[in-house]
């Protein structure tokens, strides 16, 4: 019976110290998670204010004349460019445009590139075959490409969005395929040991051990079409934040350019934090 009573007192102390333990834990964790948000709230705080500042700041010089307004405009002149462009409704149709290109040539890409990919792993030699011609495409100024698209396609939708693929592809279709190439090559053998065959190897480790590699080539490739969108609107476009800016400079209306720079600013943040959103969702 003694040795019982024993017993159970060296187990309820030893659950005591556990809880002890995890408690102590409990709050060490709550400690450094109140210090990250703290860290972060600082950061964004700090963010806000230089951005808060610039503005102040070009606002003063533009009004004591520090530099010139005409050229440089002002926040004050800008926002009421905004609205009387959002008023008029041109505004949504530009930015609209622009959204549309960008979502299109941005699909192609991604489907495109990773088809590609796929059947340059699937096939080694092809891979070798193209690989050198895919280094000079993507080394090659894609600004240079825009006037044969335009002789070729004609000024029109077309010509800006392969524009904008041609900016983005052939790096695309590199990254992709390098990231398949270095897909772990012990799980291969192991499904090939199982008797898997190739397309087992490339639905069961290859496609899934890229996913990572793709979205972060994605966040990449996002801005890369917004980039050719816009080269393709300076040439070939009657519509959109591109003409806007090109227009705007051979008319003197900086305050339309600066806008239409300002909202290219605004598109690229949030379409980036719309991929870097998914990415963190899939993860956890």
């Amino acid at each position: 019976m003694s040795n019982t009573k024993s017993v159970n007192t060296k187990r309820h102390r030893e659950r005591k110290s556990t809880n002890s333990n995890s408690s102590q834990i409990s709050a060490e964790q709550a400690e450094f998670l109140r210090k990250q948000r703290n860290d972060k709230t600082l950061i964004c705080g700090i963010q806000w204010l230089i951005f808060i500042g610039f503005l102040i700041l070009w606002e003063i010089a533009a009004g004591q004349e520090w530099i010139n307004s005409f050229i440089f405009c002002s926040p004050s002149i800008i926002a009421k460019c905004f609205w009387e462009m959002l008023q008029g409704g041109t505004l949504f149709q530009h930015v609209g445009i622009t959204l549309l290109e960008t979502f299109v040539s941005f699909s192609i890409v991604i489907l495109g590139s990773i088809l590609i990919a796929i059947l340059l792993w699937w096939n080694p030699k092809l891979s070798k075959i193209m690989e050198p011609y895919l280094v000079v495409l993507n080394s090659l100024p894609k600004s240079a490409l825009a006037p044969i698209l335009i002789v070729w396609l004609g000024a029109n939708y077309q010509t800006i969005v392969v524009c904008a693929i041609s900016v983005a592809v052939f790096g695309s279709i590199l990254n992709i395929y390098t990231g398949f190439i270095t897909v772990e090559p012990e799980k291969i053998k192991l499904i090939q040991t199982l008797g898997g065959n190739r397309f087992d190897c490339l639905r069961l480790v290859v496609i899934p051990g890229s996913l990572e590699n793709i979205l972060s080539i994605m966040k990449v490739n996002i801005g890369l079409c917004l980039v050719g969108v816009i080269i393709g609107e300076f040439l070939a476009a009657r519509a959109g934040l591109g003409y806007l800016i090109i227009y705007g400079s051979q008319v003197f209306k900086m305050d339309w350019v600066l806008l239409a720079i300002i909202l290219l600013c605004i598109i690229a943040m949030l379409l980036y934090a719309i991929l870097q959103a998914f990415e963190k969702k899939r993860r956890y």
